[in-house]
């Protein structure tokens, strides 16, 4: 919801009516207010998407036969939008042919009603939708406080559809990129992995792998997360993002086995696979000294040998932060 907006559209539903004519408008107006939405009107298809931007409403009734820009038109413009793509579209039409109803849902309509319109109905319709994407904001919105960004791609043409406040700050830092905009390796790695998933025998079972792109001391790790939109085109998919550093990775080794703060670091580069000369090189200290604290690390790990200390760090790690590449 926008920010800037009073109070008073903040504390209850927002909708938005869409509709060339005048007396349907009045009635639905009249039928929201009294039900406890707070209601904008659009006359036309360009204050339609002026409004939706402006307000970013939590439901749109669209007219789907208007002068001018139809309501098709206005739904496809409204979801090759970042900003405006998540919200819920229910067509009102006259046009019941299957070909009517297959272009509104085609054109980003989540649901329809024809006319005239029975406002009864066309609450009961709206609450279903709005509850659905309440609980998935809530869901987004959790993942961005504990740390996991999410984003949603459309397969079809490529563009990143919404994405969390967090996923946007992720984005710009390692990619340089902005919605609608999906940054290429990401995307690339999106096909390959929908493609993989298509091709598993036992797809319940399959587990795609993650991508991982490093910057500097961090790491930021991509993991498709489920199919949110229409099967047709490869559809939407809800990417899970989640930064580490190794500074958080460290901490974990030194809380799970005990170790001081220079032995995580030492067992931290033998997971990696570097040989005493390079860790010395790497901390700053001679190669005897690193194979003193691996003695140390051995045994307080209970373990005999580098390979079987690496083995069972690496493995503690991953359950930790499943984003590591070791």
């Amino acid at each position: 919801m926008n920010p800037d907006l009073p109070d008073a559209l903040i504390e209850q539903p927002v909708v938005l009516i869409v509709d060339d004519v005048p007396d349907n408008v009045s009635l639905l107006h009249d039928a929201m207010e009294q039900a406890g939405y707070t209601v904008l009107v659009a006359l036309d298809g360009a204050s339609a998407l002026q409004r939706a931007a402006e307000a970013l409403p939590d439901v749109i009734l669209l007219d789907a036969r208007m002068p001018g820009m139809d309501g098709f038109e206005v739904a496809r413009r409204l979801k090759a939008d970042a900003e405006t793509s998540h919200i819920p579209i229910i067509f009102m039409t006259g046009l019941t042919e299957t070909e009517h109803i297959e272009a509104a849902l085609a054109a980003g309509g989540v649901d329809y009603v024809t006319k005239p319109v029975k406002p009864r109905e066309v609450i009961a319709r709206m609450r279903v939708h709005l509850n659905a994407a309440r609980a998935q904001r809530q869901a987004r919105n959790a993942l961005d406080a504990f740390g996991y960004a999410s984003i949603t791609v459309r397969l079809a043409d490529g563009k990143l559809m919404w994405q969390t406040p967090l996923a946007r700050e992720l984005l710009m830092r390692y990619f340089g990129t902005s919605a609608p905009e999906t940054p290429e390796k990401v995307l690339l790695w999106i096909r390959q992995s929908v493609q993989r998933l298509g091709d598993a025998v036992n797809a319940t079972n399959f587990e795609p792998s993650r991508l991982v792109i490093d910057n500097a001391d961090r790491r930021l790790s991509f993991r498709l997360h489920q199919q949110t939109g229409d099967s047709d085109a490869g559809g939407d998919w809800l990417i899970v993002m989640r930064e580490s550093n190794d500074t958080t990775i460290l901490e974990s080794m030194s809380s799970q086995f005990g170790l001081t703060a220079r032995e995580a670091e030492v067992l931290y580069w033998v997971v990696k696979g570097k040989i005493n000369r390079d860790i010395g090189d790497i901390l700053g200290t001679s190669p005897a000294t690193v194979k003193k604290h691996l003695e140390r690390i051995h045994a307080k790990m209970g373990v005999e040998t580098r390979t079987a200390a690496a083995a069972m760090a690496l493995n503690r790690i991953k359950q930790l932060h499943p984003q590591f590449e070791g």
